[in-house]
């Protein structure tokens, strides 16, 4: 049987009609976050995964073989393009490692011609991905009340919410075994601790993939780093750190990059982030491979860049890779926000880079 795939077209997208008001209120509760964290460290950070473990230069390999429909937009044609890969974890705050959260992979792609998504003036294709099939706060309401929980976190200690990753471990046995829904802070506060290299990350969210809508996704490739999966990190304040720099040292590492692509909006909907697709329906096709080779993964002058200097946005995009659903739309003023606090506060430029060599050595 062939599978037919949802065509792209305006009306996929369904806007609420209190959206502004919301994302007005979510932005606000961010900037309050923003802010404490700020004077906490003396420093801006990202209002999300403002902990990097590694930055990466690599390239992004098309594949020439992938089926029609999965050779939309950048993935259209055969080519190479160097990437700057950030890997992070998902707090807006500097956390230890051995605190339970999520894990990120923000890829950006250099040198994309093309129509953008919005008129930046950039050459730069960013695909933003988190350990996870799903966003639990994958509705616009359900991340409002999540941000009123993040909001309270930077007051908080490590201890403190070690502490609260214990009952919400015990919450969510009950609730496991009662077969009930978890709480999206009971969810997010009891995600796995795993080796960081080892983890398939999803873009959650749906986007445009040219004539159709996808999710995007990167799963390890090489045999060592699939034999990380699910592997335990070490002991320390920054062991992800000390864990991509030790293999990178001596070894090349690549990841599949791949499209799910949407077959029917009611079962795999563009506005609900936190409904999975189901791969049995639609599986995840490899579109290209991101090649990441031996190399020094935190030096002064990358991490200085990439913190402080860069910015990663899904916004940062191709019109065919357009973001889809509110939790993109939020994002589209949510990004742009926390990055203007962010090099407003610690008096840094924002800059996207036309050239893989200006990222630092």
């Amino acid at each position: 049987m062939t599978t037919t795939f949802t065509r792209y077209r305006d009306d996929l997208e369904q806007p609420a009609e209190n959206e502004d008001e919301i994302i007005a209120t979510i932005l606000a509760s961010m900037g309050r976050a923003n802010q404490a964290v700020a004077e906490k460290h003396r420093h801006g950070l990202r209002d999300a995964h403002a902990k990097s473990h590694g930055i990466l230069a690599g390239e992004l390999r098309i594949h020439a073989d992938a089926p029609a429909p999965y050779r939309q937009g950048l993935f259209a044609e055969p080519a190479t393009y160097p990437v700057i890969v950030r890997l992070s974890t998902a707090p807006g705050d500097l956390r230890s490692d051995e605190l339970n959260t999520h894990r990120g992979m923000a890829v950006k792609v250099i040198g994309v011609p093309g129509e953008r998504a919005v008129d930046d003036g950039a050459i730069t294709q960013d695909f933003l991905l988190v350990n996870d099939e799903r966003l639990p706060f994958g509705t616009l309401e359900k991340y409002l009340e999540f941000q009123k929980v993040l909001e309270a976190q930077p007051g908080q200690t490590d201890s403190e919410i070690r502490s609260s990753t214990r009952a919400a471990k015990a919450v969510a046995a009950v609730l496991t075994a009662a077969r009930r829904p978890l709480p999206v802070p009971v969810e997010v506060a009891t995600a796995s601790n795993n080796d960081i290299l080892g983890e398939t990350f999803n873009s959650l969210a749906a986007l445009r993939h040219g004539d159709y809508v996808a999710k995007i996704s990167a799963a390890p490739r090489t045999p060592a780093l699939r034999a990380r999966t699910g592997a335990a990190i070490p002991k320390g304040e920054s062991a992800l750190q000390q864990v991509v720099a030790d293999y990178f040292a001596h070894n090349a590492g690549e990841y599949d990059i791949r499209a799910q692509l949407c077959i029917d909006p009611a079962e795999m909907p563009i506005e609900d982030a936190s409904v999975t697709w189901n791969e049995a329906k639609s599986q995840h096709v490899s579109v290209a491979t991101l090649h990441l080779p031996a190399q020094e993964t935190y030096s002064d002058a990358r991490r200085i860049y990439a913190d402080d200097t860069l910015s990663f946005s899904p916004w940062h995009a191709l019109a065919a890779h357009r973001p889809l659903g509110a939790i993109m739309r939020s994002r589209a003023r949510a990004y742009p926000s926390s990055s203007h606090f962010r090099h407003g506060y610690n008096q840094v430029a924002a800059h996207e880079p036309q050239d893989i060599s200006e990222l630092p050595d």
